[in-house]
Formats: C-alpha cells, sequence, structure tokens
C-alpha cells in the first residue's frame, strides 16, 4: 500500500498525471499548467493572500487528488459525474482507514509520516462544504480553457428556503463546561500558569469578540482603542482586519478589558496596550514574543474540547452525548457559540450582524457613530463571559 503524502510531495504516474485526461478542453487555455496538479496549484495560487480560504481548499483539492491517484487510479481531468458520487461516499467513510485518517490525537505537521489527509469520516454539512469547493475548482477550471466540462454540475440541485440554521454552536449549559475546565486548569508551574493564562484570554476573545481565528493570528494589542462620547462616556474597541481584508470594529466590552488586563499581568507589562504596540493577541508560551499558529490555536481549543469531554464521559455513560458534540467542537463553533448567545439574550440581530462584520456600515455620519455606541451598550449589556461568577458546572438532568 503507497504511503499517503502531500500532493507537493505526491510522485504521480503519467497515466495519472492528466496530460492526456478524457475531459481536457481541447482548445486554446488560459493558465500553462498541463497536468492535473499544476491546474490545481494554479487555482490555489488566486488565494495566496488570504491564508484561511487558501488552506480550506488546498486541503479539499489535495484529498480529491490523493483518491484519484492512490483509490480510484483515474486522473482527475478524466473525472465523471459517477466517480465523484463516489466520491462523495467516499468522504463519509475513507477506507481504509490506515491509509487515510490520523491515528495520532495531535494534528502531525505535513512533513509528518504520521499525516494523514482525514481527521475522521465528515459530517453532512462537511461533504457539502468539500463538494462545493471541488465544484468552484472545477467551474474556473473549464473556465481557464482546461476542462472541457464541470462533471458536478450535473449534481441534483437542492432549493434552499431561506437562511440555514448552523448547528455548529455549544448550547448555553455544554458552554458552562467548557469554561469549568479552563477555570480548573492547573497553575502550579510557570508553563501550566501561562497556558491557563492564554486559554482564558484566547476563548474570552473568541467568544466575547466573536473573532475568526485569522483575526486573533493577525491583529495586535495596538488595535485596542478609547473614544469618548459627547456625554464623556469611553468606550473600547478592536479594529481587526477582517474577511476579504476589510478593516472592522469589534466592542471591546469592560470584561474583555478586563481579560485583556489580567492577560498583560501575567505577562508583566502595562495594563493597557499603546496605541502603536506591536505585541500579538495571543503569544506562544516559548520563544520570541510571536503570534500563535492558526493551528496552534486550532490545537488549544481541541485541547480544551476534549478534556472537557473526558471529564464528563467519568460522570456516566448519560453524559455520552453531551461529551461527544463538545468534543467536536473546532474554533469556529465558539464564534457561531458566540452569535447564538447574543442573539438568545434579545440583542437585535442588527447589532449581531455588525458586530460580526457581516455586512459594511459607513462610519463617517454622526447618526452612525451613534449607531454604534448603541451596538457597545448592546454587547456589553447582555453578552458576558461571567469567568468569575461562572457557578459549578450544571448537574446531568
Amino acid at each position: 500500500m503507497n504511503a499517503i503524502v502531500p500532493i507537493d510531495r505526491m510522485p504521480i504516474s503519467s497515466s495519472l498525471s492528466g496530460t492526456d485526461g478524457l475531459n481536457r478542453a481541447r482548445g486554446a487555455t488560459q493558465i500553462a499548467a498541463d497536468d492535473d496538479r499544476s491546474a490545481v496549484l494554479a487555482w490555489l495560487a488566486r488565494y495566496i493572500d488570504t491564508p484561511a480560504t487558501l488552506a480550506s481548499y488546498r486541503k479539499e483539492a489535495e484529498r480529491l487528488l490523493l483518491w484519484c491517484v492512490h483509490q480510484r487510479g483515474l486522473a482527475m481531468s478524466s473525472l465523471t459525474h459517477e466517480d465523484l458520487l463516489m466520491y462523495e461516499r467516499f468522504l463519509a467513510d475513507p477506507q481504509p482507514a490506515e491509509r487515510w485518517v490520523m491515528t495520532v490525537r495531535q494534528r502531525p505537521g505535513r512533513a509528518s509520516p504520521h499525516w494523514r489527509p482525514f481527521a475522521g469520516p465528515l459530517s453532512s454539512a462537511s461533504q457539502r462544504h468539500a463538494l462545493s469547493i471541488i465544484n468552484a475548482l472545477f467551474s474556473w477550471l473549464v473556465e481557464a480553457g482546461y476542462l472541457a466540462g464541470n462533471p458536478l454540475s450535473l449534481g441534483r440541485r437542492r432549493r434552499r428556503v431561506g437562511p440555514r440554521q448552523t448547528s455548529r454552536f455549544l448550547p448555553h449549559e455544554h458552554w458552562e463546561e467548557v469554561k469549568a475546565t479552563i477555570l480548573a486548569m492547573p497553575t502550579d508551574s510557570g508553563r501550566e500558569a501561562a497556558h491557563s493564562a492564554r486559554c482564558r484570554w484566547l476563548f474570552s476573545l473568541l467568544y466575547i469578540g466573536g473573532l475568526r481565528v485569522s483575526e486573533v493570528t493577525s491583529s495586535t494589542m495596538g488595535g485596542f482603542y478609547s473614544q469618548r462620547d459627547r456625554g464623556g462616556v469611553e468606550r473600547w474597541w478592536l479594529e481587526v482586519i477582517g474577511k476579504g481584508d476589510k478593516t472592522r470594529i469589534v466592542p471591546a466590552t469592560s470584561e474583555l478589558m478586563t481579560e485583556l488586563m489580567v492577560y498583560r499581568k501575567a505577562h508583566g507589562w502595562p495594563a493597557l496596550p499603546g496605541s502603536n504596540e506591536s505585541t500579538p493577541l495571543v503569544l506562544r508560551i516559548i520563544g520570541a514574543e510571536k503570534p500563535m499558529a492558526r493551528s496552534a490555536i486550532h490545537e488549544v481549543v481541541k485541547g480544551v474540547m476534549r478534556s472537557t469531554a473526558d471529564r464528563l464521559r467519568t460522570r456516566g455513560l448519560e453524559w455520552e452525548a453531551t461529551a461527544a458534540q463538545i468534543e467536536a467542537a473546532s474554533t469556529h463553533w465558539l464564534r457561531h457559540t458566540a452569535g447564538t448567545h447574543m442573539t438568545d439574550a434579545g440583542m437585535d440581530v442588527k447589532t449581531v450582524r455588525d458586530n460580526f462584520g457581516h455586512a459594511t456600515i459607513s462610519t463617517t455620519s454622526i447618526y452612525v457613530h451613534s449607531e454604534n455606541d448603541a451596538r457597545h451598550d448592546a454587547t456589553q449589556a447582555v453578552h458576558k463571559i461571567k469567568w468569575d461568577a461562572s457557578s459549578e458546572p450544571l448537574t446531568h438532568k
């Protein structure tokens, strides 16, 4: 059984390279690529300035190419609609697991011999997401003149009735359990204390601020600033670069500012950052003052979720469903959790939308400035993490 390696190191025979793919367009092309891997890399190069999108798209394109070579024995540019139906079933259960699925909890790097394309079977939602990315890839390759047609375009289109509701969030009682795990972290050694402080600050940013992981890694503490309104009320904000390189301001509530000061005190810094301070929002524990990598943030969050699930499982089998949901939670779940809890608390949907950067609102007029102040007040009034006021974890009913 051939070992699975990332596409940039994967040997591909000429018969599977796609140079003679059955679905190759025969006219002039707009890209220089003459094989499937090169065509995929040309598509991915368009997203080099958006690391989160690039990582997501590379993952799905890589999985497809690896499946073509190692499982289907067919060039990507020879795939038919029927082949892609087989691939959809494969995503739901990647077999043989020893070839496709990681066996170690801490995700190994791409250079590791333990690296695999999957962490486990994909949920129905993740399957749809994967196929939508592949559909975008095929559509672009058709437009570029590389493929003659998009085999995924023949798929049955499901009519959408209104916006889909996300299920990837933690109910309030499950969120309390996650907080309890962080509050109970050991602080005996310097490293343990640093890890505990970092987890509390990171989860505060992701929940109170509703930040994306890319915003956490790209922003600095110099992004915090304060403004006073005409009545002399001071409000703090955090400026981040959001999706599509758009600047947005996030209400830095008094609770978030308190957590910032606690985190800075743990590092021996002044309580408040300077306006030009370049300190990353979240730091590595060891080494120079550099921001945590996206993968490291994901692993910290997953570690907290696993610890919470393990603790709940010790209570008995009746806690298995709760433990399984928490264990499945990822970094982005915290953003969905924050948004859900905001609306649960009665916050206006428009305020939630603006907090999360789902729409652009001009900040040039006094009316809009006043609107922003109201958004800050509404967020501070109802959306709290309540670290110190947390009660004991709820008992199972």
